[in-house]
């Protein structure tokens, strides 16, 4: 697949050295020489220095072969021109990165689809998402909802009191009606597809795909208790600190701490529902002080890694039942986890999610990446009579390194067994690791 990239920021720059690990075409534009000269030295792709506003920029990436156009530059209007631009000189298939919310109205977004923008992503607003859903399901590190919570996947930590330690794979799926599945194991910094006889031990990550009406009882089995969140503090003047804020202040009690003056006031002024702090929030002194003690849930969205996991690690420390943490770098997403950060949150990687169902053969609906997790769960569907309609799931010769994680149809929701069998129009939501999902792909095309 051709694709061509407009600007090299850190979401660009990470899209494009995902999308290069696949061996896609990438052709990278910026006007920044140094920040290409970068890419080059880094990544196996394709720079061109210039302004993809030029139509001779446009032209000198061959636009009117590509198949996929994205434009995540730092500005929202100028990815919008830039997107249908694009689709004007014959890309197959444009996105544009904006953070502007009233944008993703449904009349907005089909306004901007008649112009030549096929679709809209907003890092901020998928973190924000995400991190909402988190709160919901507060016993969990992880919550990832396929076709509106019908079948989810959830991810927690074996401590101590889990009565899962020293129980197999096979006893646990023996122990429950094909309600929910353990379909991944994430042990210190391998991923494991874990088989009938894999032993859980203390410190497993262990993954559980549920349906949405086994929610109550997967907790009750893994020895969670789910803990209502009243009340929540948000360190960070960001703009992901504001949006999160603005998502969830008519569901909770919302505390924000924002070290900046101006920042704060503008807080202020744009948040009805939202206590806002002048302070600094990497100070744990000041966080004690505004009552982080009798928070229910703490999220840390400053622009620093460091203190969020820091910031989140006190909270831990003080019992704070559920905390969250954004980290950029994904070097970092296995230590803190390993050291105690309950859950972490990246918006690179979020919306690269949101992006590669593009990228995917097959009719994908949907891709999530599990932090940390080196692996993929695609949503496919169903969509032409093949040998997926003809056999059963054990007949399929699935790669062993896959695992078949549910399927909806309709209105119902199912973990299959190996002798289910697919329909047309079923949503099959599979877990892969990255040396399966080519040939997962083929399967499903």
């Amino acid at each position: 697949m051709k694709i061509i990239i407009a600007g090299a920021g850190a979401v660009g720059f990470h899209l494009a050295e995902l999308l290069a690990k696949e061996n896609q075409d990438i052709t990278l534009i910026d006007t920044d020489e140094e920040v290409l000269d970068h890419v080059s030295t880094h990544l196996d792709v394709m720079t061109i220095l210039g302004d993809a506003a030029s139509i001779h920029v446009l032209e000198d990436a061959k636009i009117s072969n590509t198949d996929l156009f994205l434009a995540v530059t730092t500005s929202g209007s100028t990815n919008l021109l830039l997107a249908i631009m694009a689709k004007q000189r014959g890309a197959r298939k444009t996105i544009a990165r904006v953070n502007n919310p009233e944008y993703f109205e449904a009349q907005q977004k089909e306004n901007f689809k008649k112009l030549g923008v096929d679709s809209l992503i907003s890092p901020q607003l998928l973190a924000a998402q995400e991190i909402e859903r988190l709160l919901q399901r507060g016993s969990f590190t992880d919550v990832f909802e396929f076709e509106n919570g019908r079948i989810s996947i959830v991810g927690f930590t074996l401590d101590t009191t889990c009565p899962l330690i020293n129980k197999t794979i096979g006893e646990i799926d023996e122990s429950n009606d094909f309600t929910f599945r353990g379909i991944a194991l994430l042990r210190g910094h391998k991923t494991i597809i874990p088989r009938s006889s894999t032993k859980l031990i203390k410190g497993d990550h262990l993954y559980i795909a549920a349906i949405a009406e086994s929610m109550d009882e997967v907790l009750n089995f893994v020895g969670k208790q789910l803990q209502p969140i009243k009340k929540v503090m948000i360190a960070g003047g960001t703009s992901l600190a504001f949006r999160t804020a603005e998502l969830i202040q008519e569901k909770y009690s919302v505390s924000v701490m924002v070290k900046n003056k101006g920042r704060a006031k503008l807080f202020v002024e744009n948040l009805n529902n939202t206590l806002v702090i002048n302070a600094d929030p990497s100070n744990v002194d000041i966080l004690k002080e505004e009552g982080l003690e009798q928070m229910d849930a703490f999220i840390a969205l400053t622009e620093n890694d460091e203190t969020n996991i820091v910031t989140s690690l006190m909270a831990e420390y003080m019992d704070v039942y559920k905390t969250i943490a954004l980290v950029n770098n994904v070097n970092y997403t296995h230590i803190s986890q390993n050291i105690g950060v309950d859950t972490i949150i990246n918006k690179k990687l979020i919306a690269a999610n949101n992006i590669f169902r593009f990228v995917r053969k097959g009719k994908v609906e949907a891709i999530a990446s599990l932090h940390g997790v080196d692996a993929e769960v695609i949503e496919f569907e169903i969509h032409k009579k093949n040998r997926l309609l003809r056999n059963c799931i054990n007949d399929l010769h699935l790669p062993s390194h896959a695992i078949i994680a549910g399927v909806i149809r309709g209105e119902n929701s199912f973990i299959p067994n190996g002798e289910f069998m697919f329909e047309i129009n079923d949503k099959v939501i599979v877990f892969a690791l990255p040396e399966a999902i080519h040939q997962v792909e083929e399967i499903f095309k």
